[in-house]
């Protein structure tokens, strides 16, 4: 097992460390991010859950498994992770905020750029389920802490990168993100409404198409992607009182069109392109025959 993986170097329990040597031991050096993948999908099935029928104890097992140890390793080995870190990060130091928050980032690779950029800001990690490698890596940053909670109304920038498609109500976590932040305040948001993994819930996705709509609902105007991430920034420039009857009725009407996109793309376009492939045909086949005469 390469250095790159010494799993020894890092804040884990002998049990833990074995589990994941035993994970780890048929990639020996050539761990890609497809086999991360699998790796956590192999422990999303060991552990019984399911992402249809969620069950938030089960998920909160699967959450508090050292695969995410191994997650934020890799995280941290991957040029391209990496890159995109760096650029949320000196996104998020261009605006030059005093209280930043990282919703979901709790192994700190995240908080640690940001740290390093604004060493006079004050920088918490919402996290519940804090690896105990995570907590000890921001112990060398005055400026960083953990909490269990937002504070409402307190901070000047949110950041929350591939969270919300974790989580059971992500309408419901998204305007508790929104109430956490100061009026012209900044989000940096990150989603990936897809079916890369299995936690990645498929109750999430039709938020694919729609999440923009919602934010701009609730109070937030869009100001463009992050250069250089997969992420999005936003202004909180209005301080909305959630209208929830609205926001069910957005919800349904988003899951329809998300089910007329998804019908359409499996079966309506394959058969209008064989269609069109068909018509085509006798022309095509004139031609060549014109060209036997």
């Amino acid at each position: 097992m390469s250095a790159m993986y010494d799993l020894s170097s890092y804040l884990i329990s002998a049990d833990d460390r074995c589990k994941l040597e035993q994970l780890l031991f048929p990639y020996r050096d050539n761990l890609s991010l497809e086999s991360l993948w699998l790796l956590m999908d192999r422990v999303w099935i060991d552990l019984g859950c399911d992402n249809i029928h969620p069950d938030p104890q089960c998920l909160s097992g699967y959450y508090s498994h050292p695969i995410w140890l191994l997650n934020g390793i890799f995280i941290e080995h991957d040029p391209t992770s990496m890159s995109h870190r760096e650029s949320i990060a000196s996104m998020i130091a261009s605006l030059n905020p005093s209280s930043i928050v990282d919703f979901g980032g709790g192994f700190g690779t995240l908080a640690r750029l940001i740290a390093e950029r604004l060493p006079c800001s004050q920088i918490s990690i919402c996290e519940p389920f804090p690896p105990a490698h995570g907590v000890e890596s921001c112990k060398m940053f005055s400026n960083i802490d953990f909490v269990s909670d937002l504070v409402l109304d307190h901070y000047d920038a949110l950041v929350c990168t591939d969270v919300l498609e974790h989580v059971l109500s992500p309408v419901e976590t998204l305007v508790l993100m929104i109430s956490a932040v100061r009026l012209g305040g900044h989000l940096i948001i990150a989603n990936c409404f897809y079916p890369v993994i299995s936690c990645h819930l498929p109750r999430t996705f039709h938020l694919r198409y729609s999440f923009n709509l919602f934010c701009k609902e609730l109070g937030l105007d869009y100001l463009g992607p992050c250069e250089g991430s997969h992420a999005h920034v936003y202004i909180k420039s209005r301080r909305i009182q959630p209208d929830w009857h609205l926001l069910r009725s957005m919800q349904r009407q988003s899951r329809l069109y998300y089910a007329l996109r998804e019908l359409k793309a499996q079966y309506v376009s394959p058969c209008k392109s064989l269609l069109l492939s068909t018509l085509r045909l006798p022309t095509a086949l004139f031609r060549s025959l014109q060209g036997k005469i």
